[in-house]
């Protein structure tokens, strides 16, 4: 918080700092014993009427009346990473956007409206990154109907958390009325920390392939793949399909997960486990086989989208040398058609 030479806190923000990262402190009118005060960092979307917006991180927007601010200030666009690749928002957005295409694209301005007949939201949502060309609510409306021409509901993919995410378009968004019904994170590391786990990969455990064949399909989690989902699977700079077989010929298997190798980044994707052989190292094996190749092909740096609510694959991933490098979420068009349909990002 900012202090004069008098030793006061100084409210040192105006409506002028909309679009800025800010921390400010504010009076907790609803707080219990010995909670006063609030402190809130997150990016000033809007300042009227008495009414300040700010969206933190997470996406969450926290509306603070400015008779209750004490103190306040501008703050970086984005704190400094202490470890890892060194990283934008853009850079992820556009090398995840091209590990998991769409059957169908068309721009607006600089907008990219993805369609894949429903199979999942990354790849039936608009990647909203630059100008669409248009005022917001003629693209809004653009976007609904190109969407509705296809039977699919309106998703928008925003971003927030680093410098140049979307915190103001969440924000109009959410002043429209539409639903926010999911958030993961994006996260970040080292590609050979990743390369240097999981003993079986070595030894030829993990099975290898440019496809998604009938066997890793027997493990993934979406049933009956049709032929739409198996070209978003198949989608990428260069794909990888990694499987540990089942315990006996037939068998579904015990682990698969996937992987894209795209210049110096490789994702990770579909790292999924039996239930009943979980706890046994098989995830950190698959994705240490996966990593492996990548780094056979130049990669260095590392990539997965894991929901908030995932609080194994959180630890799994954070003991590889992950962090969180900044939040995603997808936004609904008000009471649009097919609302929950799909079953993850």
């Amino acid at each position: 918080m900012e202090i004069s030479a008098t030793g006061r806190l100084e409210v040192r923000i105006t409506a002028a700092d909309v679009c800025k990262r800010v921390s400010v402190r504010h009076l907790n009118e609803g707080g219990g014993p010995g909670e006063k005060f609030t402190d809130t960092v997150g990016v000033l979307t809007s300042w009227d009427d008495g009414v300040l917006l700010i969206t933190r991180k997470s996406g969450e927007s926290v509306r603070i009346l400015e008779s209750s601010l004490v103190a306040g200030k501008v703050v970086p666009a984005a704190p400094a990473r202490r470890r890892g690749p060194a990283a934008s928002y853009e850079e992820l957005a556009h090398v995840s956007s091209r590990a998991w295409r769409p059957v169908e694209s068309e721009r607006l301005g600089e907008w990219e409206l993805r369609a894949a007949a429903g199979f999942t939201r990354r790849a039936n949502s608009v990647l909203p990154i630059g100008d669409p060309g248009m005022p917001l609510d003629g693209a809004l409306d653009a976007v609904r109907r190109w969407y509705g021409d296809r039977g699919l509901p309106a998703y928008i993919q925003t971003s927030t958390g680093a410098e140049g995410t979307q915190e103001l378009l969440c924000a109009e968004l959410e002043r429209r009325g539409w639903v926010r019904e999911v958030t993961a994170e994006m996260w970040i590391g080292g590609l050979a920390a990743v390369a240097d786990r999981g003993e079986e990969a070595e030894s030829g455990g993990v099975v290898m392939s440019r496809e998604a064949d009938d066997a890793w399909l027997a493990r993934y989690q979406r049933k009956g793949v049709s032929e739409v989902a198996l070209k978003v699977l198949g989608s990428g700079p260069s794909v990888w399909f990694a499987t540990v077989p089942g315990a006996s010929e037939g068998a579904a298997p015990a682990a698969i997960g996937r992987c894209v190798v795209d210049g110096r980044w490789a994702g990770f994707s579909a790292v999924e486990v039996d239930p009943g052989q979980r706890r046994r190292g098989l995830a950190t094996t698959v994705m240490a086989a996966l990593a492996r190749r990548a780094l056979d092909e130049g990669a260095s740096a590392a990539w997965l989208q894991v929901e908030n609510d995932n609080a194994g694959a959180r630890a799994l991933y954070a003991g590889m040398g992950f962090a969180a490098h900044h939040a995603h979420h997808h936004y609904r068009e008000p009471a649009g058609p097919g609302a929950g349909r799909y079953g993850s990002p």
